[in-house]
C-alpha cells in the first residue's frame, strides 16, 4: 500500500524521495498539484497504511528506513473489505495482527496527550485480544478478519499520539535484514514493555482491566503478551530472525535517532537500545 501511495505522490515530482522525509516542513517541498488521488484497499490488517499521511521506504543504499510524508499522502477513499483478507496466510495473519497490537500499545504508552487517540487505543486492543486468535485459527471467520481490519485502521489513527521503543528497534533490524515488520515487533514486545515498567505499570494494570485478564497487573498483562505469541508462533527471541549479532552498535545508534524514539514514555539512550538488542537476541526477560 506504501508502494501505491509513494507512486501516486512522486508521480509528478522532481525532486528525488528522499527529500521528503518526515523532518520539519520538508513536505513543503513537494508540487501539491500533481500529487494523484489515493484509494486505498488493505488487504492485510496490520499496517492501517490507509489512515495515514506518509509512507515508510527503505533506503536501499544506506540501509535505513525512512518516513515520507505529505497530508495528500492521506488515502481519499478506504475500503475495508475483509474478503480480501480471507487467503492471508496464518503467519502473515499473525504478523500483521501483532503490528496493529504495536501501534495501539506504543500509542497508548505514549506520554504525548491524545485523549483521542488514547482511548483508539484501548478500543483498538481489545478488538485484537477477542478476534486475532480468532483469524489465526480460522481463516475464513469473516466475523473475526472484519474486526482486525478495524482494529489495523485504529491503530494507525492511535498512533498519531506516538510510538515507541519497539518501531525503533524494529526498523534498523527490517531495513538491514529484511525481516517482516509485524513479527519484528512482536519479538521485541515484551523487551520493550519491561524496560518500561518502572513508567508505565499504572496504565498497564489499567488496561489489564479494560481487557478482562486473568490477573490485573503489569505481570499479568506481560503474561497475556507471552501467551499470545506463544499461540501464534511468534518466535521468543531476535537470534531465531537474524542469527547475527554484529550489526547491534549500529542498530542502536540508529534507533536512538528513528522518529518513533520521541513517543517512548521513558528516555532512552544509545546505551539502552544496545542492551535492548542483546536482551531480545539471547531471550533474557
Amino acid at each position: 500500500m506504501d508502494v501505491g501511495k509513494g507512486i501516486a505522490f512522486m508521480a509528478g515530482q522532481t525532486r528525488p524521495l528522499w527529500d521528503f522525509e518526515d523532518i520539519g516542513d520538508y513536505w513543503t517541498r513537494a508540487d501539491s498539484n500533481v500529487i494523484k488521488p489515493i484509494i486505498a484497499v488493505p488487504t492485510t490488517a496490520g499496517t492501517g497504511s490507509e489512515t495515514g499521511r506518509a509512507g515508510v521506504y527503505t533506503n536501499e543504499e544506506t540501509k535505513e528506513k525512512k518516513i515520507i510524508f505529505h497530508p495528500k499522502m492521506l488515502p481519499s477513499i478506504v475500503i475495508l473489505d475483509p474478503e480480501l483478507t480471507l487467503p492471508l496466510p496464518k503467519n502473515l495473519t499473525a504478523f500483521t495482527g501483532m503490528d496493529a497490537l504495536a501501534h495501539c500499545l506504543e500509542a497508548y504508552s505514549s506520554n504525548f496527550f491524545h485523549p483521542l487517540s488514547q482511548g483508539i487505543a484501548l478500543e483498538g486492543m481489545s478488538i485484537v485480544k477477542n478476534f486475532l486468535i480468532r483469524a489465526y485459527e480460522d481463516g475464513n471467520d469473516i466475523e473475526a478478519r472484519g474486526n482486525m481490519l478495524a482494529a489495523s485502521s485504529m491503530g494507525s489513527i492511535a498512533f498519531q499520539k506516538g510510538l515507541g521503543a519497539i518501531h525503533s528497534l524494529s526498523h534498523p533490524v527490517g531495513a538491514i535484514y529484511n525481516t517482516h515488520h509485524g513479527l519484528t515487533n512482536a519479538v521485541f514486545m515484551p523487551y520493550v514493555l519491561k524496560k518500561n515498567r518502572k513508567v508505565i505499570e499504572e496504565k498497564m494494570i489499567s488496561l489489564s482491566r479494560y481487557l478482562n485478564l486473568s490477573e490485573y497487573s503489569f505481570d499479568g498483562f506481560m503474561y497475556w503478551i507471552l501467551e499470545l505469541r506463544k499461540k501464534l508462533s511468534i518466535p521468543h527471541t531476535l537470534k531465531e530472525l537474524i542469527n547475527d549479532e554484529s550489526q547491534i552498535k549500529k542498530m542502536s545508534i540508529m534507533a536512538k535517532e528513528d522518529p518513533s524514539t520521541g513517543g517512548n514514555p521513558l528516555e532512552l539512550d544509545v546505551i539502552d537500545f544496545e542492551e535492548l538488542y542483546h536482551n531480545s537476541f539471547n531471550g533474557k526477560l
